[in-house]
C-alpha cells in the first residue's frame, strides 16, 4: 500500500511540471504558476546525505526556483535528518488512505457539489482555501465571506487560467460547500489512473466546526470512487485535522515529510 502511494506521489506532479534527476532525487520544475519540489526516486533505497541536499540546492539556485522536498517518511527515512542537517525546516504530517469498503459518507448543513471550470467558481474555491490556510487549524477564526470575495477579486489572471486548465484536463477535480453566504468550504482531488489524492480542503475560518470539511471530503471521495478510483490518499496538517478525515473512513499508514 505505501509503495503504491509513493509511486502515485511521484507521478502526480507531472501534470504541471517537468522532472529531471539530481543525485538521488527527481526535481520537478514547474510549468504552471506555482512551484513544485524534489522527491527521492521511488525504490532507490539510497541513504540520503546532506551532500545530496546540497546538489538540489545548487540546481534550484541555477534555475531560480524555491528549494523544497516532499517524501513518504517510511520509504525514505534518512531524508528528514539529512535535510535538517543541511539547515532546512523539516515537518511530518499524518498520511492517510481510504478504500471503497471503508467509505463513510458525511453530510453537513450545506449543499456540496463538484465545480465546473467557470471563472467565478475557480476564483471562489481558491480564495476559500487561501483564507483557510492563512488561519490554520480547526478553531473558529475571523476570516469569512468578505475576505473570500476580496481574495477572489484580487487573484491574478495567470492563476485563474492555470486552475481552469487543470480542471478542463481532468487532473484536478474541485468540490465546494455552499450556504446562504456562498461558497464556504472547498477541496480538490487529483486522479492518476486508479489512485487520487485529496488536497487543499479548507473551510472559511469563521465557518468552522460545522462539519463542512468532512462534507467536502466526502463529495470528493464519492466523485473519485464513481470515476474509476479505488484508493484515495491525503496528508493531514495535524492529528486534529486527521481526525476529521478518519470520520469519513480514512486510516493512517505512515507520515508525509516536507522540508524547505
Amino acid at each position: 500500500m505505501i509503495t503504491r502511494v509513493d509511486d502515485y506521489l511521484h507521478r502526480v506532479p507531472l501534470s504541471g511540471s517537468v522532472a529531471e534527476q539530481v543525485g538521488p532525487f527527481a526535481l520537478f520544475r514547474s510549468t504552471t504558476v506555482w512551484p513544485y519540489y524534489a522527491r527521492p526516486v521511488p525504490g532507490s533505497e539510497v541513504k540520503i546525505e546532506p551532500a545530496d541536499i546540497e546538489l538540489v540546492r545548487a540546481r534550484c539556485a541555477e534555475l531560480e526556483i524555491p528549494l523544497s522536498f516532499e517524501w513518504v517518511v517510511e520509504t525514505c527515512p534518512s531524508l528528514g535528518d539529512a535535510a535538517a542537517a543541511a539547515g532546512l525546516n523539516v515537518v511530518q504530517h499524518p498520511l492517510l488512505v481510504l478504500e471503497r469498503a471503508d467509505f463513510r459518507p458525511a453530510k453537513a448543513d450545506a449543499r456540496c457539489e463538484i465545480l465546473s471550470a467557470d471563472e467565478d467558481a475557480v476564483r471562489q474555491a481558491r480564495a476559500v482555501a487561501g483564507e483557510a490556510f492563512r488561519e490554520p487549524g480547526t478553531s473558529v477564526g475571523t476570516a469569512g465571506p468578505a475576505e473570500r470575495d476580496s481574495a477572489a477579486a484580487a487573484m491574478s489572471a495567470d492563476m485563474v487560467l492555470g486552475l481552469q486548465s487543470r480542471a478542463l484536463r481532468g487532473v484536478a477535480v474541485t468540490a465546494g460547500a455552499f450556504t446562504d453566504d456562498g461558497m464556504v468550504a472547498s477541496g480538490t482531488h487529483q486522479p492518476v489512473d486508479s489512485t487520487t489524492e485529496i488536497v487543499g480542503v479548507g473551510t472559511l475560518p469563521s465557518m468552522r466546526r460545522r462539519g463542512l470539511a468532512a462534507a467536502v471530503t466526502s463529495a470528493l471521495v464519492e466523485h473519485a470512487l464513481d470515476n474509476g478510483v479505488d484508493l484515495v490518499l491525503l496528508s493531514a496538517e495535524s492529528d486534529a485535522v486527521a481526525a476529521v478525515y478518519e470520520r469519513v473512513g480514512f486510516h493512517r499508514i505512515g507520515h508525509a515529510g516536507a522540508a524547505e
